[in-house]
């Protein structure tokens, strides 16, 4: 599914006339599909009383549409406040004239007293004010009635806040946010995602993402290369396994992951290319840490290292690297290993000395740390590799701060898959995939579950166990991505999110695979 910028919805829009389909049968088919989401996320419109917000432009147009649409389906608790006078010949107003339903205008409405009573009344809020050309400030009684719906969503228990296509004020292509902008329960954004949803404090505002096909030509938009990931469109990446297969078929993994500290992130790392189908996952560390992680890993082989007095590898251990690593289809490096001088020598050996060809590399945490600290380190590190950072550890590599980042996920991350020649996974709410070729990919999970320790070594893991199968880095960045993203939600599904733990992915991880190829 695209993603698209302001100009790039408004061409689709306007080039929809060669098709036949014009702004006002758009208008129609938005409403229509905007209530049928509230249908649906409300799971029964009785007993409800709603209260929809229209603005000036085509956005309040959509919200009057779906007004009509609502009360003809029944909704006869529903109202509608007009935050600016709309133009005598406006079709869709007379329509909610004509069938009686309640409506105000904020002209006629002293200090907004009709405003704050039907308000105080209501259980369902469409925000339908502005939508996509609104980049002013919002001011006077506009900000009034947004701040009033933010304030009685934090307030009132049971409350629920839609926006139509965006919370307004919302920047549709950075994600900025005006003063005003109320936070939502649910997005109902029309025809295609906008990148500001995905960019904070955009993503913070939005909510539930839901989008609506409007009837917009899918071939509008095909020179788009950024695109929100689907089940149909991962489904197909997935790895077809044959039942006369063997390991061998599967691909190897290597990983170098885990310190004495940091003993759980091996054991992530590796059970997560395990439960994605890599075929055989072999773990070098420190030879004191084996008793420990043998007791855990059990389907994985070891590659005992020598080390210094802490329990880290020493200098030695590289030249055993070099000789394994030829054996392998991948190497997932840096969960877990630490940050000190010595790990920043194990890495700058085996990424930039590579006196024989390596296999593929991913690179997670404290190995993309110990690259962050060479200048120009892609220089210096050429060959096929996947990144993952999360916002903090991005800005090391970028040397801006994480603000900056988190402002601008989509194209920083774009730029500097370009830049570097890898592809680049900027982990976090609705993670950032980016290829050199500047495709573009968004997850579109949202899990606060998975904002706890361990979670990024599933992922790590997992990518490295698709990049062994046989995909290329950025299928296997977008199926391992993916997959941790829906075994999220599954593990919330059963517990909440609210004390799921890492491992608790990692069972997760295949029956999310099942699911989707059963789509």
């Amino acid at each position: 599914m695209k993603i698209l910028n302001v100009n790039q919805m408004q061409n689709a829009e306007r080039d929809s006339a060669r098709f036949g389909i014009t702004i006002e049968r758009l208008m129609e088919q938005a409403g229509k599909a905007v209530a049928e989401e509230i249908r649906q996320q409300l799971g029964s419109l009785k007993n409800h009383n709603i209260l929809i917000l229209i603005g000036p432009g085509n956005n309040g147009g959509d919200g009057l549409v779906a007004a009509r649409y609502l009360f003809d389906w029944g909704v006869d608790k529903i109202k509608v406040y007009l935050c600016k006078k709309r133009l005598s010949n406006d079709v869709n107003l007379e329509q909610i004239k004509k069938r009686g339903i309640h409506y105000s205008e904020i002209d006629n409405d002293t200090n907004l007293s009709k405003f704050e009573e039907w308000l105080s009344e209501a259980t369902v809020v469409v925000d339908a004010v502005f939508g996509t050309g609104k980049n002013r400030n919002i001011e006077g009684a506009f900000a009034r009635v947004l701040k009033g719906s933010h304030n009685a969503r934090q307030q009132t228990r049971g409350l629920h806040l839609f926006a139509l296509d965006l919370p307004s004020g919302l920047n549709a292509d950075t994600g900025a946010v005006d003063h005003s902008t109320p936070s939502v329960d649910c997005t109902i954004t029309l025809g295609f995602p906008k990148y500001g949803l995905f960019n904070h404090p955009g993503l913070e505002k939005a909510g539930l993402i839901r989008v609506v096909d409007i009837g917009i030509p899918s071939q509008l938009v095909d020179h788009v290369k950024i695109e929100l990931l689907t089940d149909s469109a991962v489904s197909v990446s997935l790895p077809h396994r044959q039942p006369y297969s063997h390991k061998g078929n599967w691909g190897r993994v290597i990983a170098i992951t885990g310190s004495i500290n940091y003993l759980g992130a091996a054991y992530l790392a590796c059970s997560g290319a395990i439960r994605v189908g890599a075929g055989l996952t072999s773990l070098a560390v420190a030879q004191s840490l084996l008793p420990i992680l043998a007791s855990k890993l059990t389907e994985v082989i070891f590659i005992p290292l020598p080390e210094t007095g802490h329990g880290l590898p020493s200098s030695e251990a590289v030249n055993i690297l070099h000789q394994q690593l030829p054996q392998y289809d991948v190497l997932l490096m840096g969960c877990g290993i630490g940050q000190n001088q010595t790990v920043t020598d194990l890495v700058n050996n085996i990424l930039f000395d590579r006196p024989v060809k390596h296999p593929a590399v991913v690179l997670d945490a404290d190995g993309i740390n110990a690259l962050a600290r060479t200048e120009e380190w892609w220089k210096h590190f050429e060959d096929d590799a996947i990144l993952t950072p999360h916002a903090g550890e991005m800005a090391r590599l970028t040397g801006k701060s994480i603000g900056e980042i988190q402002s601008n996920r989509i194209e920083i991350t774009k730029e500097c898959s370009a830049k570097w020649n890898k592809t680049v996974i900027l982990k976090g709410a609705y993670t950032v995939i980016a290829a050199p070729d500047g495709r573009v990919r968004i997850s579109p999970f949202a899990n606060a579950g998975l904002a706890s320790a361990g979670t990024g070594d599933v992922l790590a893991g997992a990518v490295a166990g698709f990049k062994a199968q046989g995909l290329s880095c950025f299928d296997a960045s977008i199926c391992g991505v993916y997959i941790h993203g829906l075994a999220g939600e599954l593990v919330k599904a059963e517990l909440g999110d609210a004390g799921m733990v890492a491992s608790d992915l990692l069972q997760a991880l295949p029956l999310s695979i099942r699911q989707l190829k059963e789509v």
